[in-house]
């Protein structure tokens, strides 16, 4: 079976460690089409709070960690669960300010 399908990588989603307070900042652009993975990484010192809108916690990562999700990967249909297409991706300090390293988001869709 052939599948005619191609990966797309977008470019790396960043924001350093200054720009990451007590509210929430964005980091990076919205999607601009539906997601089937994304990868939140804190390589930084701190505990971070990552949001998919900007008002609610969704995911905490202490440092120098990461959080894969697939959505759905797999599927070869466009079916199923996606991340939606004009998400933004939010981090905000959980205690302590970070004093080093940054935040990245990384989105594979196809």
């Amino acid at each position: 079976m052939a599948y005619n399908k191609r990966l797309i990588v977008d470019p790396i989603r960043v924001l350093a460690f200054g720009g990451i307070g007590a509210g929430y900042a964005a980091v990076g652009t919205l999607l601009l089409t539906p997601a089937r993975v994304f990868i939140l990484n804190n390589l930084t010192d701190a505990n971070m709070d990552f949001s998919m809108d900007g008002v609610n916690d969704h995911f905490i990562l202490p440092p120098r960690s990461f959080k894969l999700i697939d959505v759905t990967a797999n599927k070869v249909r466009d079916d199923g669960f996606f991340v939606r297409e004009g998400t933004i991706f939010y981090v905000k300090q959980t205690l302590a300010a970070p004093t080093l390293g940054s935040v990245y988001v990384e989105i594979i869709r196809a």
